[in-house]
């Protein structure tokens, strides 16, 4: 069945509400409970189980700037890894909402792909504005999963 606009915006909400969960489990019950948490979204939501997922995290820089594993990935979320020293775990910030606001989607079958921005809150109210590109692929289960995940801070003028 091919993607449609609406599992797109599911998809959105869905990882907005994990990376939520993964702070609000941080804080309840440490990095094992955040951990636990993210390695849930990396399996609900991610294609690791299709290939490499080519994940560019905003704020990953250096030789770590691309994270082709889950493992990356999870470092990414939590931190508390020896192995991605600079990763302070961007799922810890005290994130309360995601929104993200479309620019423009590409769908064909099975593929589909979405730009736009996407705004996280944290629990003072401040809001952090990311530029996202996402793409995705329905795997044999007819499951959405992210093999592409793009995010950078849009450019200051």
């Amino acid at each position: 069945m091919p993607i449609t606009d609406a599992d797109l915006a599911q998809a959105r909400t869905a990882w907005g509400n994990a990376l939520v969960a993964i702070s609000r489990a941080y804080e309840a019950d440490g990095i094992d409970g955040a951990r636990t948490v993210a390695e849930r979204l990396l399996d609900a939501a991610y294609g690791y189980n299709l290939g490499p997922v080519l994940f560019k995290p905003t704020f990953a820089n250096g030789e770590q700037t691309f994270r082709l594993t889950r493992k990356g990935a999870l470092s990414y979320f939590v931190g508390h890894d020896l192995d991605y020293p600079h990763d302070s775990g961007f799922g810890l910030k005290g994130w309360r909402k995601v929104d993200s606001e479309t620019a423009a989607t590409f769908i064909q079958g099975e593929v589909a792909m979405w730009m736009g921005q996407v705004t996280m809150i944290d629990g003072d109210g401040q809001a952090t504005k990311v530029d996202k590109s996402w793409g995705y692929k329905k795997d044999t289960e007819g499951t959405l999963r992210i093999v592409l995940h793009h995010s950078s801070l849009p450019a200051r003028t």
